[in-house]
């Protein structure tokens, strides 16, 4: 079974005063553990950059290149993903939706994909099981 990872997971697991720091890094453990294939974006992993270089620094941002990301199978979104994603994000009409989130959640459909490892409500909102 595959899990899709979303920036919620990854800041959570890089960030221990994250709210969900010890569940994050629970799970995080037991995918390792357990080999189980983790899915994102290249657009989650640019996020994920984004988000913890401004909010915990450079080396938080190394931290997940050099220890998360290796193991991460990455989709990398092209034209006709990004298009579907910006579609759904316009058709939504929610400022509460990123476009982020509308390619994951697309990617997922598209590779069958029901499990997120996300602390992001709209995964949930979306029919998606969360943190198997």
């Amino acid at each position: 079974m595959n899990v899709f990872a979303d920036t919620s997971a990854f800041f959570a697991i890089l960030d221990p005063r994250d709210l969900h720091h010890q569940k994050a890094a629970e799970i995080w453990r037991r995918l390792i553990e357990n080999d189980t294939p983790v899915v994102t974006t290249n657009y989650v992993v640019a996020e994920t950059f984004s988000v913890c270089q401004r909010r915990m620094g450079i080396g938080a941002a190394r931290s997940f290149h050099e220890k998360i990301a290796p193991v991460l199978n990455i989709v990398w979104v092209d034209e006709s993903i990004h298009e579907v994603g910006t579609q759904a994000l316009l058709a939504a009409g929610s400022s509460k939706l990123s476009l982020v989130d509308c390619v994951s959640f697309h990617v997922m459909r598209q590779y069958g994909i029901t499990a997120a490892f996300a602390f992001d409500k709209h995964f949930e909102d979306q029919g998606f099981d969360c943190n198997p």
